[in-house]
């Protein structure tokens, strides 16, 4: 993460504190198109792909392919989809060993529709991810309790990922909660209890919106100081090419997008967590820790696809903006 330290040197700075990541895993099924089809209307794909994804696979491989060192609590079926999805994780050098496969049942899959622009419309079958529940999950919890940091989102059990955060917050580690998919209306209880043990929740704009529903003002602003209000200690909000802002307590800061040709905006969360997550294990600032994960970003939505999409710490470092 500093600048002039050698690329290994900083591998090694981000390998030093363990990353865990809880969550799903699934095999995107990706159709692109020339439009996103309206409600009732057809339309022809103009190329199909199978990609490795789901939101806690997506973030235990940017982590790793960033030179994290990071664990993945997760479930897949006893199927193709699952060794696909295992094989990817262990290629990309995240620790699979608190992987459960789960017979009986389908790994999770991801329809993914993806317009020219690079927009996309995503239906989640969960699969085997709905197997990770507070009682698997316990079974790992010394791994929970060597974490430095601890990645969540919603696509598995919203009790497990509570369970998950009040391990990681007795352990001392950062929580970091991506709410997504944004959670139904009105929130469940178990959210907002959760948010108490969350240092940073990174919504997109639509997710804030989501889960800021009883808020009247229209602004992010407003709408991330009611989740602080809540619990959470610092509201990250992704805005694509508008950038990032945080919002806390007591300070502010917003982190500019890098300008890039967009192509496929799938998993592009996914890649600013981790990069978060990698860059606060290794020591850096919030605000460098933001700008590092802008950087990740803005190349994965250059290219196609959810891990294929995402890039290596060389490649992130390459076009870091010169400190001020």
């Amino acid at each position: 993460m500093v600048r002039g330290a050698s690329e290994e040197s900083e591998a090694s700075e981000g390998s030093a504190a363990l990353i865990v990541v809880v969550g799903s895993l699934n095999a995107d099924l990706v159709s692109r198109v020339a439009h996103l089809p309206a409600p009732g209307e057809t339309v022809p794909a103009l190329a199909f792909d199978t990609y490795c994804g789901g939101k806690g696979g997506n973030q235990a491989c940017a982590a790793a392919k960033l030179g994290g060192r990071v664990a993945l609590v997760g479930c897949v079926g006893d199927d193709e989809a699952g060794r696909m999805l295992t094989e990817s994780l262990r290629a990309a050098g995240a620790d699979i060993s608190a992987m459960d496969v789960v017979s009986g049942v389908p790994s999770g899959t991801a329809l993914v529709t993806v317009d020219a622009a690079g927009q996309n419309q995503i239906i989640v079958v969960p699969g085997a991810n709905q197997a990770l529940t507070p009682d698997r999950l316990a079974r790992h919890r010394d791994l929970l309790a060597a974490a430095s940091v601890v990645l969540l989102q919603l696509e598995v059990p919203l009790e497990t990922v509570r369970a998950a955060a009040r391990m990681a917050r007795a352990a001392g580690a950062r929580v970091i909660l991506d709410p997504a998919p944004a959670p139904p209306h009105p929130l469940p209880a178990d959210l907002l209890a959760l948010l108490a043990d969350v240092d940073y929740l990174t919504p997109n704009e639509t997710e804030l919106a989501s889960i800021a529903a009883g808020v009247s003002s229209p602004a992010i602003a407003d709408r991330a100081h009611a989740m602080l209000q809540r619990g959470a200690g610092s509201v990250i909000v992704t805005m694509g090419e508008a950038g990032a802002d945080l919002i806390g307590r007591e300070r502010t800061h917003h982190w500019p997008a890098l300008p890039t040709h967009v192509v496929d905006t799938t998993a592009a969360g996914d890649t600013f967590n981790a990069a978060l997550a990698v860059a606060l294990a290794s020591g850096a600032t919030i605000e460098e820790a933001g700008t590092f994960a802008c950087a990740a970003a803005s190349i994965s939505v250059s290219r196609a696809g959810a891990q294929a999409s995402m890039p290596t710490l060389a490649e992130v470092r390459a076009i870091l903006p010169a400190p001020r």
